[in-house]
């Protein structure tokens, strides 16, 4: 399944500025790996040395969270978008 990764402004400078990237993936896990693979500094970025999401970056499948789907091991479907959404704090 081709998914697009919605890449949020502060973080396009490690994908030569794209806001869009197409992921082969059938799985949130699997979107993380390929990304992994294709710009570990983005993946660096979204994931800690574990592999874990890093706690203040949210992603969404379509307009859902996946902590209210199945976490990472949410199934995506050909044409799904993945938003990788960094918290965002001030004062």
């Amino acid at each position: 399944m081709i998914v697009t990764i919605l890449i949020p402004s502060p973080l396009r400078r490690y994908c030569a500025g794209e806001r869009e990237l197409p992921i082969a993936a059938a799985t949130v896990r699997e979107a993380l790996l390929e990304l992994e693979r294709s710009h570990p500094t983005l993946y660096a970025s979204v994931c800690d040395e574990t592999g874990a999401v890093r706690r203040h970056v949210n992603l969404f499948v379509n307009t859902t969270h996946v902590r209210e789907l199945d976490g990472l091991d949410t199934g995506l479907a050909d044409g799904d978008a993945l938003e990788i959404l960094p918290a965002v704090s001030g004062g």
